[in-house]
C-alpha cells in the first residue's frame, strides 16, 4: 500500500480502526486515496456518533437520575445547584474528558488534525471548568441571599470580582494553548501594559473598593432607604453590584448611580430611623402673635373643661397662687407676678394631646417648642415621633394631630398666621376713615 499525504497522515502509526476500515475498502476495490476518504469519513462519522450517545447518556444520568434525587431532598443548596444548571456544566467536562482520551486515539495516524484537535480540545477544557466554577459561585450567592447575615450584604459585588478573575485566567490560559507558551511569559507581558490596565478597569476597581468599605463600614445595605438628591435619589436599595447601585424611587422610578459615589458623595440613609421603630414629626404651627395675651379667671375656668388641660391647669393654679402670694404680687397689673396665657396653655394642650396619642411614640423625644418669632409670627413647633415608621402611617398620624390642633386653637382664642386676605383687606379698608371732602 502506497503512503499517502492526504492531511499529513502517517500511516505508519494509524489506529487499529483506521487500518481496519482502510483494508476493507482496499478488499472492497478501492484505490489507495478513496481507501482513505472512506477510512476517515468512517472514523469522523463514528467518532460523532459515539460521543453523542455519551452525550445523550450523561444528559440522561444527570437530567432524570441526579435531578430527580436532588428534588427528593429536603435541603435547599442542592436546589440551588439545579437552578444554575451546574449537572449541564458536569455532563460537558466529562464529555470533554471523554473526547480528549478518545480522539487522539482514533486519529493516531493525523498527527497535524491531532494537534490542532488537542488544543481545540484544551481550550473546550477551560471553557467547561470555567462554566462549573461559575455555576458554583452563582450557587454560593444565592445560598448566600437566603442566609440572614448576608441578605443585606453586596454579595453580587464579590461575585462580580471572582468572575473578573476566572475571565482574566480563562484568558490567560486560551492564549497559552493557542501559542503553546507558558501562561507566565504572557502574565510578564501583561506588566507592561498595567498602566492602560488599569484606565480601562478604573471604574471596576473603584467599585469593587467601594464595596468592601461599604460592606466593611455597614454604611448602606441592600433594602436601606436613602436619599441622594444630586442623583435624584429617593427610595429603597434594590442592588448593589460591582460597578453601580440600583436604587428604586418611591414613585416606582430605577435610579442607577455608580457604587464609587457612595464614597465619594454625601447620601441620607433613613435605616436608623426604621430601626428604632419611630418617624420624627418636626412641623410649626405659627401663631399670629397679636392675639397672644394673658387669660383672665373666667377664661380658665372655662378652659378647666377640656379633660386633657384640666390637670396641667390645678396644677399651675397652685403654683402662680404660691408665688404670687410669697411676693406680695400686685394683682391690678397683669404683668406682675405669674399669669397664665392663652399660647403657654395652648402648647400645654398640644403636649398632653400627644402624650395620650396611642400613635406617638412615647420613649422617643416628644417635646412643643417655640421657635425664634419671625414675619410670620411665632412658631409653635411640634417635635415628636411615630409609633410606626410605614409612609402612609406616619403621614396619617401627622394630619390626623395638625387637623385636630387646627380646630382646637380657636378655644385658646388663637389664630393661626396667614398672608392677609381679601377679607382681610376689606375689613381694613371699611375702617378707614372717610375723608371729608368724599364725605360731602
Amino acid at each position: 500500500m502506497e503512503k499517502t499525504n492526504i492531511i499529513n497522515i502517517a500511516q505508519d502509526n494509524t489506529s487499529s480502526i483506521y487500518q481496519w476500515t482502510f483494508n476493507l475498502a482496499e478488499t472492497l476495490g478501492a484505490h489507495d486515496k478513496t481507501a482513505h476518504i472512506l477510512s476517515t469519513t468512517f472514523l469522523i462519522i463514528s467518532a460523532f456518533i459515539l460521543l453523542t450517545c455519551v452525550d445523550y447518556l450523561l444528559r440522561f444520568f444527570f437530567n432524570s437520575i441526579v435531578s430527580a434525587f436532588i428534588k427528593k431532598s429536603k435541603n435547599n443548596w442542592d436546589n440551588k445547584l439545579l437552578e444554575n444548571k451546574v449537572q449541564v456544566h458536569l455532563s460537558r467536562f466529562i464529555l470533554v474528558v471523554i473526547s480528549q482520551q478518545l480522539l487522539p486515539f482514533i486519529f493516531m495516524g493525523f498527527p497535524s488534525f491531532t494537534a490542532i484537535l488537542t488544543k481545540f480540545l484544551g481550550i473546550l477544557m477551560i471553557f467547561t471548568v470555567y462554566g462549573i466554577l461559575n455555576a458554583l459561585l452563582k450557587t454560593s450567592r444565592d445560598i448566600l441571599r437566603s442566609s440572614k447575615a448576608f441578605v443585606d450584604k453586596p454579595v453580587d459585588s464579590y461575585l462580580q470580582v471572582l468572575q473578573i478573575f476566572l475571565i482574566f485566567v480563562v484568558g490567560t490560559l486560551i492564549v497559552s494553548v493557542v501559542t503553546g507558551n507558558s501562561p507566565w511569559s504572557f502574565l510578564v507581558s501583561l506588566g507592561a501594559a498595567s498602566a492602560i490596565l488599569m484606565l480601562v478597569f478604573k471604574d471596576t476597581i473603584l467599585g469593587f473598593v467601594a464595596s468592601i468599605q461599604v460592606s466593611a463600614n455597614d454604611s448602606v445595605r441592600v433594602g436601606d432607604w436613602i436619599e441622594m438628591p444630586k442623583y435624584g435619589v429617593d427610595g429603597d436599595i434594590l442592588q448593589i453590584n460591582l460597578n453601580n447601585v440600583r436604587i428604586q424611587n418611591w414613585d416606582k422610578t430605577i435610579v442607577t448611580i455608580p457604587t464609587y459615589t457612595l464614597l465619594s458623595d454625601s447620601f441620607k440613609n433613613y435605616r436608623g430611623m426604621q430601626e428604632s421603630g419611630g418617624r420624627r414629626i418636626k412641623r410649626s404651627i405659627n401663631i399670629k402673635i397679636s392675639t397672644i395675651r394673658y387669660l383672665s379667671n373666667e377664661e380658665i375656668q372655662e378652659l378647666k373643661k377640656i379633660a386633657l388641660l384640666a390637670p396641667y391647669i390645678e396644677k399651675r393654679e397652685k403654683e402662680i397662687k404660691e408665688y404670687n402670694t410669697q411676693n406680695k404680687v400686685d394683682p391690678t397689673v397683669l404683668v406682675n407676678g405669674r399669669r397664665m396665657t392663652n399660647i403657654g396653655l395652648f402648647r400645654a394642650y398640644i403636649k398632653a394631646y400627644a402624650v395620650q396619642n396611642p400613635d406617638i411614640h412615647q420613649q422617643l423625644t416628644l417635646l412643643v417648642r417655640q421657635l425664634a418669632p419671625n414675619e410670620h409670627g411665632l412658631p409653635l413647633e411640634l417635635y415628636m415621633f411615630t409609633k410606626g415608621t410605614q409612609w402612609s402611617f406616619f403621614e396619617d398620624t401627622m394630619s390626623d394631630i395638625f387637623d385636630h390642633l387646627f380646630a382646637a386653637i380657636k378655644y385658646f382664642d388663637l389664630e393661626i398666621f396667614e398672608l392677609p386676605a381679601s377679607d382681610d383687606l376689606r375689613i381694613h379698608l371699611n375702617n378707614k376713615a372717610v375723608p371729608s371732602t368724599l364725605a360731602q
